[in-house]
């Protein structure tokens, strides 16, 4: 008889994941047992519970790294070094920040349930199993799993249009980038005989390959499946869309989880398992990060959504992170594995803001006219955190740029000074229109624009409530009449103030503080980058 052999599994190298998947089996085991809905706070509270267990574990697995040095697992295919650890424990601190945010935008909207921590958990888990796979298969089993969750987080605002329309672009596209990886792990299969990473760079170092078009192609497919993901040009089209039509705190956790887990495997992929194909990969990735860098920025200017003009800030902040991956170097993967640190805290904070301001629908960049006055710590934490964005010095974000631009700068020659000087371009015009925000919160009266924007469903339901007229407000199957309540906690005009959940406060400031403090004191945050990518699985 056949004996099925078990690998051995180091368990402490999949705690993270084990901790996530099993919070949202948790959550959802719960939902079925309990009569009723659970509360919402109980998933916000066991979210957080489940980051903080984490961030423990990823405290476990740091020390171990340290002591007995990089490692593998399960056959190999999952990996616990340096590099894993790090981007794991970033997955985690931005899932912790996406529950806080959550939990007030839920509150408002009037939705119950766990639904969307369960599926936030899961996301993450796919994310970290991406982080830290060493196989390609396994790569593709956390994309799917990431994937798939967020295709319905996505469209979690059933009420709203555009958020079922967000959602069907991001799964329809999705699944012909998911096709496309998939055919390039069978392609890079057959030129090299495995899946597995260290694998496939042995192969190649030890062998010369006669004709290498299999191994190209399936190194060019697999890279267009992580440059979807990452939102790189020109496989960028579904970026503005889904992040103007998803829930706001889902896209904040799509910007930096998506962003990490994606980056990280395409920097194992590229850096380690393809290291000796870079002569082929490299002008490819050039592209993309040029590409990413000027049209990101561009686009960005033109943008009256302030989510869209998000959504293109996004992609811009690829192409630095790209710019890492094509300096094929140590110096290169501690510059984007910084970037992405302090990007995740960025983003996070930064939509955290956007949620609050936009809990009437209103999400022109004209409606933070004036927020200075209104609020002016939250007018504070959104200077700062797009300053961050755009690289002024004395916040992270100034050495996550200063970072990649001399790793670019080492790799010398003709293309590493062009895509420097397009890096600065970049930047400036990245400038303009964060400050364009900036100097809008610092504003006194309303943008006159012409003809005034037609008002969201939100804001209509609002001045209906306004007027006295009963709304069927159907949530859950039940009908809300809401014909003499004010909604103390929406802004419509300039003389009201906006309602800032406590655990949204929370998170922003948990964003903001390392902001600045680690902009102005770098050195932990920059050390641990480093010393995590000297600590990679070869």
């Amino acid at each position: 008889m056949t004996t099925i052999t078990i690998p051995s599994i180091h368990y402490l190298a999949i705690l993270p994941i084990l901790i996530f998947t099993g919070a949202a089996l948790a959550l959802l085991i719960s939902t079925a047992l309990v009569r009723g809905r659970l509360p919402r706070v109980a998933g916000t509270w066991v979210t957080v519970a489940a980051s903080v267990a984490a961030l423990v574990a990823v405290g476990f697995q740091w020390r171990n790294v340290l002591v007995d040095g990089p490692s593998t697992t399960i056959a190999n295919s999952i990996v616990l070094d340096g590099f894993a650890v790090v981007a794991t424990g970033i997955i985690a601190v931005s899932m912790g920040l996406t529950a806080l945010v959550a939990d007030g935008w839920l509150e408002d909207a009037g939705y119950t349930g766990v639904d969307l921590h369960i599926l936030a958990l899961s996301s993450a888990a796919g994310a970290m199993m991406m982080a830290a796979a060493n196989d390609l298969v396994i790569i593709f089993l956390g994309l799917e799993i990431l994937s798939i969750a967020l295709y319905v987080l996505a469209a979690f605002d059933r009420r709203s249009e555009r958020s079922g329309e967000a959602a069907l672009k991001y799964f329809l596209l999705g699944g012909f980038a998911s096709a496309i990886f998939v055919y390039g792990i069978a392609l890079t299969y057959g030129a090299t005989g495995t899946t597995q990473l260290t694998q496939i760079s042995d192969f190649l170092a030890q062998n010369l390959l006669k004709s290498d078009g299999l191994l190209l192609a399936g190194a060019a497919l697999l890279l267009v499946g992580f440059a979807f993901k990452v939102a790189a040009v020109p496989f960028h089209a579904w970026s503005p869309d889904v992040y103007e039509g998803s829930p706001t705190p889902v896209t904040g956790f799509m910007a930096a989880v998506v962003k990490v887990g994606a980056f990280a495997a395409v920097l194992r992929v590229f850096s380690s398992a393809l290291f000796t194909q870079q002569t082929a990969w490299r002008p490819i990735v050039f592209a993309l990060a040029v590409l990413s860098l000027l049209a990101g920025a561009g686009l960005a200017v033109v943008q009256r959504n302030i989510k869209r003009m998000l959504a293109y800030s996004s992609i811009s902040h690829a192409g630095f992170i790209l710019m890492g991956l094509w300096a094929a170097s140590p110096r290169g993967s501690s510059a984007s594995l910084y970037y992405l640190m302090v990007y995740s805290l960025m983003v996070i904070g930064t939509f955290a803001i956007v949620t609050v301001v936009s809990a009437n629908g209103r999400e022109d960049i004209s409606d933070y006219r004036g927020l200075g006055r209104r609020r002016p710590a939250l007018a504070a934490a959104l200077t700062v955190l797009l300053l961050a964005q755009a690289g002024t010095p004395f916040t992270t974000g100034f050495l996550a740029k200063l970072s990649v631009l001399e790793a670019t700068i080492q790799a010398q020659g003709p293309a590493a000074d062009t895509l420097a000087v397009i890096a600065m371009i970049a930047t400036a015009i990245g400038v303009y229109f964060y400050l364009r925000v900036v100097v809008l919160c610092y504003s006194g009266e309303a943008e006159d624009d012409g003809d005034e924007p037609a008002p969201s469903v939100p804001v209509a339901r609002l001045s209906a409530v306004g007027a006295g007229i009963a709304v069927d407000d159907d949530r859950d199957g039940a009908s809300a009449d809401r014909s003499t309540e004010p909604a103390e906690t929406d802004e419509v005009g300039p003389d009201q103030t906006l309602r800032v959940p406590v655990l949204t406060s929370i998170a922003i400031f948990l964003c903001v503080a390392p902001t600045i403090v680690f902009g102005v004191w770098p050195s932990p945050l920059a050390d641990l980058a480093q010393h995590a990518s000297m600590l990679f699985h070869p």
